[in-house]
Formats: C-alpha cells, structure tokens, sequence
C-alpha cells in the first residue's frame, strides 16, 4: 500500500458517512466556478476567492430543515479555516493546490463549507477563504524543508485574507476563529502571531481550534476554556472511538494537548451520556440526529462509543476525524450561541 492511500486511511474514513456520499459527486458542480487568475494570487477583494462570504449566497448560508425556523442573528463574525481537500496525489510537483481549481473549489464548497462552516450561520457572518493549501501528503512528508514550505506558502494566503478581512470588512465586530484539521494548523499560527496580545485580543469570542493537536500553553494568554461560560479562550478535540489508542494520535506528544468535551465544553474526564448529544448533521444535511453518543476526554483525544444513526453498523473505522464537527453540530451551534452572548454582556 502506498503512503498516500495509508494516509488516506488516518484522514478520510468514514467520510462516506460524516460528509458526503461520493466524492466524484463534485465534477458535476466543477461547471459553476469560473476563477482565472492571470497571476496564480488569490484576490481577496473579488468574492469568487471567497468559499464562504456574506456578501454571497453560497453552501455556508444552507440550513437545515428542522433549524429552519431559528431566529438567525449576525452581530459577530466568523473566519472559518477548512480543511485539507485538495486530496488527490500529487502530479507536476505541486505541493499545493491552485486557486483556480474548479474540481478543488467545489469540493471545498460542497463538503466543509456546507457541513461544517454553515454550522456558525445561526450567529455569526460565515467568511472562509480560499487558500493554496498543502496537499494532504504534506503531513507525511520527511523532508522537513518542503513539509515546512507547503504550509507556509497556505498560510501566506490565510494570513493575507485574515488582514483583507480586517481592513474591508470587519469594522471593529466582535469574531470567533474556526478551523478544522489543515485549516488548524494555519489558524494556530494566525492567532499567535495577528491576534494574541494585540487589540484584536479583546474582540475575540471564541477560537474552535478542531481536528489537529493544540497544546495547552501554545498561546501565551488565550487559555483552553474551563467550560461553557468563558469566553476569549479555545476549544479543541480529535474525535476516535473508545479504547482506541494509536499512539500516532495520543501520545506521546512532546506537551500535553488540550481537549475540550463537546457535549459539556469541560476538559475533565468524566463521561458525558449521549442524552447530552444534541443532535449531528451527516451526509444527510435535512436531518439532524440526536442522542448519537456520548463523550469523554481520554489522555490526548476525545472517545466516544460507535455512534448510532442510520445504517452506521454499516461503518467499522475507529477514526472520526472528518466528523469532528459534523458530529456534534448542534452542540456546537448552541455553544456558538451562549459564548457571544456572554461576551456581549461582559
């Protein structure tokens, strides 16, 4: 088996299930993006380099049937990071993805931006940029000088969207930073080096930092949040099943990693019950399942039971990674909501 379809096992089970169905689904939306860049540079005053951006109808705007009739506000921002999907291996040397791949962009919109970032549109304006991410390989890539390389030609473009945002369009609102896997890696770095011990500090609600290590002193003021009431601090989790410990994910980590339980939004390790489980928003997007399972904290990550939802007996994989937000959306949803308006009354 080669290293890209063993890294595709670590990061791409079950999201038949968590995602989508199929992910050649995607070609038959590649029609609709007509990006051309004379210069391979994103252009973030033009909304096309935007995957999700209020001043658009696009995938970050859908909701749910049965949310459908919630009071929906947007007084806080979201800047919403996705994940790796340029997925595919790599061909001509191109580490990362071009900004005006069609195939890329609307796998982007029809997956994360659709199942993860609409997950913020109840209470906040949804941006999510288009970025030249690294290509899944990088993770597993032994030469450090090109892994290192490939993420920060990504992050250039997070960065320079992070600060078009601020000049264009944020006009001094409160905001939350989201990311999920890849998108974590580069919003870790954002924050400590554009918002930790800066003005922007103090408008921060809430940072979901998912899918990737976050170590507990990785910042040196913005703390893990002790529970649901804080605000202007971090929340984090990698989501397995119970009593599975690989040791690529749990530990041996040089530092202790901070993870949050989504159901009770402690870091203790008690187990949540499932009865706590406010509902999961899968491949199905019209439906939200309840009471899918509990939760608790196990060393470096977060263990739940086999979640239950139809057809899941189906599904044998232990790694829940791509389901870190999906399974645990309206639990989410309604922490979105309490964090801002906590921090309105403080």
């Amino acid at each position: 088996m080669c290293r890209f379809e063993r890294l595709k096992l670590l990061f791409i089970p079950l999201g038949l299930v968590l995602l989508s169905s199929c992910s050649d689904q995607y070609i038959k939306y590649t029609k609709g993006y007509h990006i051309r860049s004379t210069t391979g540079l994103p252009d973030y005053s033009n909304l096309d380099y935007w995957a999700a951006h209020p001043y658009k109808v696009d995938l970050s705007d859908s909701v749910s049937k049965p949310l459908r009739r919630q009071v929906r506000d947007s007084a806080v921002d979201v800047f919403f990071i996705h994940p790796t999907t340029y997925t595919i291996e790599i061909k001509a040397g191109k580490d990362n993805a071009s900004i005006d791949d069609s195939y890329i962009n609307a796998k982007t919109d029809y997956s994360t931006i659709l199942h993860q970032a609409s997950v913020f549109n109840e209470s906040c304006r949804v941006f999510a940029p288009r970025y030249r991410q690294a290509n899944l390989l990088m993770f597993i890539e032994k030469d450090s000088a090109r892994k290192n390389a490939a993420f920060d030609f990504a992050y250039q473009d997070v960065k320079a969207a992070f600060i078009y945002y601020l000049e264009h369009f944020n006009n001094h609102r409160p905001f939350i930073i989201a990311s999920h896997s890849q998108g974590t890696v580069h919003a870790k770095r954002l924050i400590k080096e554009m918002i930790e011990g800066t003005p922007l500090q103090n408008r921060l609600v809430c940072a979901y930092l998912l899918g990737m290590p976050v170590e507990k002193n990785y910042f040196s003021t913005i703390k893990p949040c002790e529970d649901s009431l804080h605000t202007g601090c971090f929340v984090s989790w990698r989501t397995f099943r119970k009593n599975y410990n690989a040791e690529f994910y749990t530990g041996h980590e040089l530092q202790e990693i901070s993870v949050t339980n989504p159901l009770t939004w402690t870091t203790n390790t008690t187990v949540a019950p499932k009865s706590l489980h406010r509902g999961a928003v899968l491949y199905n997007f019209n439906s939200v399942y309840k009471k899918v399972s509990d939760a608790r904290v196990h060393n470096n990550i977060l263990w739940i039971s086999r979640p239950k939802f139809p057809w899941g007996f189906l599904y044998f994989s232990k790694n829940y990674h791509l389901g870190d937000i999906n399974l645990f959306y309206m639990n989410i949803r309604e922490d979105v909501k309490r964090r801002i308006g906590l921090f309105w009354k403080r």
